[in-house]
C-alpha cells in the first residue's frame, strides 16, 4: 500500500538525517567549539549508523535514495539549527526547504514496476 511504503520511506529518511546531522554536529562540536575528542569518536560511529539507516531503504536505486534523502536532509537541517542552535531560518530557507520536500514526493511516491 502506498501509504505504508512512504511512511517506511519517511521514517528511514528521519533516523538516517538524525543520524548524519547528529554525527555531523558531534563532530563540529570538536573540531569548532573544542568539544571532547571522544564526542567526535562518537559522532564518527552515528555517522557510520547513518550509512547503515540509509542503505535500508525499499527504495532499489542507491541515487535516487541519496537524491531524494538531500531534500529530507535540507529540511532536517533547517530544522536542527533551530532547535539546537536557535538559528531562525528567513522566508527564502522556508520556501527552499518546501521546494526540496516537494521533489522528494515526486521522486519516491510513484512505484516503479521494474524495465
Amino acid at each position: 500500500m502506498l501509504v505504508d511504503r512512504l511512511a517506511v520511506i519517511m521514517l528511514l529518511f528521519t533516523l538516517a538525517g538524525l543520524c548524519e546531522i547528529g554525527g555531523g554536529y558531534l563532530v563540529w562540536g570538536w573540531l569548532r567549539e573544542e568539544w571532547p575528542l571522544w564526542l567526535a569518536i562518537l559522532g564518527g560511529a552515528v555517522l557510520f549508523l547513518y550509512g547503515v539507516v540509509a542503505a535500508l531503504q525499499p527504495i532499489s536505486e542507491f541515487g535516487r535514495v541519496y537524491a531524494a534523502y538531500g531534500g529530507i536532509f535540507i529540511a532536517m537541517s533547517l530544522l536542527w539549527g533551530v532547535l539546537v542552535d536557535g538559528f531562525r531560518p528567513d522566508r527564502y530557507d522556508v520556501a527552499g526547504a518546501l521546494i526540496a520536500l516537494t521533489g522528494v514526493l515526486v521522486m519516491v511516491a510513484p512505484e516503479r514496476g521494474a524495465g
